[in-house]
């Protein structure tokens, strides 16, 4: 006999639906309950010559280490202490200058207790974010943000659900507002995102990416179509770059030129590549970001694209499979 409990599919959904009503319900009280309080703690914020630290135990703690990975990657520098950890020793990385938020919904942890009094002593700031404005958190720090919620979502008005929400999206509402008064923007979170796909958008160059000296095919405008595919064959590129003796880009010939070549005239063996060629190929500086380049490859349906210098000469290609590799796009 199976034992494991089931849900129904209907009560399953009302559940969710209940829990989501619930949880937009403190959401939207707390936002309208917002005020002075917010403001200043941005104000101390933006203001802080030091670092934040974001601090908590439990399911606090999950998080404050949320918040203070959402202000680091927003421009705020910060990172986050344990409240347990902080009394055996992590309170030596507070400075002065430094702002503590302490995040306890009940506002008694003892523990954070005993880091509000070490953080008032040493002349850091403390904010503090609870559900209680009468509790000895809140009533001694210096700011206090009230992230009360009527009721939990758990049935029983006992895990922490509506009141986490509620937490995570304030200290997101900090983030928000500082990005936004240090005018925080994309390639400000790239810096800060380099192994991620924004990172490699906003951050890889065409220099990055492109083929260069030997890896590129290179032919003359008088050379035998023959010999210009043995070299487009050997680079694997799917076209040949028509080069000047100084090495000036003056053509492209590329597999549907090929095409289209022996369509029009049949035999191409004893023509040059210049009659096949595509004149006055699109081109790219090799300090241009690589997604620019994908772009302008998109838009004029390219397959390659030349790199030049400022006076013109080549100095590398780029291939869509490049850019897919890089994954720029």
């Amino acid at each position: 006999m199976n034992d494991q409990p089931r849900l129904p599919y209907a009560e399953a959904l009302a559940s969710a639906r209940r829990t989501f009503t619930t949880e937009i319900a403190a959401l939207q009280a707390l936002q309208e309950r917002l005020g002075e309080p917010f403001a200043l703690a941005v104000d101390r914020l933006l203001a802080c010559k030091g670092r934040v630290i974001v601090s908590g135990l439990g399911k606090s703690g999950h998080i404050a280490r949320k918040i203070a990975a959402t202000l680091s990657s927003t421009g705020t520098p910060a990172f986050f202490m344990h409240g347990a950890e902080a009394i055996h020793g992590d309170l030596g990385m507070i400075t002065p200058q430094d702002i503590v938020i302490a995040i306890s919904y009940s506002g008694s942890a003892p523990e954070l207790l005993t880091v509000l009094g070490v953080v008032k002593r040493m002349g850091a700031s403390l904010i503090a974010m609870t559900g209680n404005p009468e509790s000895d958190l809140a009533r001694n720090a210096d700011l206090h943000l009230d992230c009360a919620v009527e009721r939990e979502a758990c049935p029983l008005n006992l895990a922490p659900t509506a009141s986490t929400t509620a937490t995570l999206v304030l200290g997101d509402a900090l983030a928000v507002a500082c990005l936004e008064a240090r005018r925080f923007n994309s390639d400000d979170f790239a810096r800060s995102h380099p192994g991620g796909a924004l990172g490699r958008r906003l951050l890889t160059l065409v220099r990055d990416v492109m083929r260069q000296g030997d890896a590129l095919p290179l032919v003359h405008a008088d050379m035998p179509i023959p010999e210009a595919l043995a070299q487009m064959s050997s680079k694997g590129m799917g076209m040949t770059i028509v080069v000047t003796p100084d090495k000036r880009p003056v053509g492209i010939f590329t597999d549907g030129d090929l095409r289209r070549l022996i369509l029009r005239e049949g035999d191409i063996r004893f023509l040059d590549v210049a009659t096949g060629m595509t004149p006055n190929p699109r081109t790219i500086a090799a300090d241009a970001l690589a997604v620019e380049a994908a772009a302008l490859m998109d838009t004029h349906k390219l397959n390659q694209l030349l790199v030049v210098d400022e006076s013109g000469l080549l100095t590398g290609a780029l291939h869509m499979h490049d850019l897919l590799a890089a994954k720029v796009i």
